[in-house]
C-alpha cells in the first residue's frame, strides 16, 4: 500500500495551496471548486501530496494551538536556518529557533499563516 494523501482542513484552502506553491516549491496536481475547493499538491519529486480543502461539515481544527509535536508537516532542507529566515519573511511565524540534536538532525519549526507547523528538517543520516 501507498499512502495517496495527508488532508487538511482549513479556512482558505486556495490561499495556502498557493503559499505552499509560492514558499515550499510544491506543485498544483488537482483542484476542486465549491463547496470545498480542495488542492493537491506534490512535493518537489511527486512523491508526498497534501490537499488544502475546506469542508464546514467538520470544525477547521486551531492549528495555531495544537504542539508541533502532536502534529506537523516535515520538509527536507539542506539550509534549515536559512529556509526559516526565508519563510518567516514570506508570512510564517516561529515556533521556536533551529536545533541540532545529538543524532546530527537540524530541525526547526514554522508556522504557516493559517497555523499549521512546518518543521524543516536536514537529517544527519536521511531517513530514506
Amino acid at each position: 500500500m501507498k499512502i495517496e494523501h495527508i488532508g487538511f482542513n482549513v479556512k482558505e484552502p486556495q490561499a495556502a495551496a498557493d503559499w505552499y506553491v509560492a514558499n515550499l516549491g510544491m506543485n498544483l496536481v488537482k483542484q476542486g471548486g465549491p463547496p470545498t475547493y480542495g488542492r493537491f499538491l506534490a512535493d518537489g519529486p511527486g512523491q508526498t501530496v497534501l490537499e488544502f480543502y475546506r469542508n464546514d461539515k467538520a470544525p477547521i481544527p486551531d492549528y495555531a494551538a495544537t504542539d508541533p509535536i502532536t502534529l506537523h508537516v516535515a520538509i527536507v532542507s539542506s539550509d534549515v536556518r536559512g529556509d526559516r529566515k526565508r519563510l518567516i519573511t514570506a508570512g510564517a511565524t516561529p515556533a521556536g529557533e533551529a536545533t541540532v540534536t545529538p543524532e546530527g538532525d537540524e530541525l526547526a519549526v514554522v508556522r504557516d499563516p493559517w497555523g499549521l507547523a512546518i518543521q524543516l528538517a536536514r537529517r544527519g543520516k536521511p531517513l530514506s
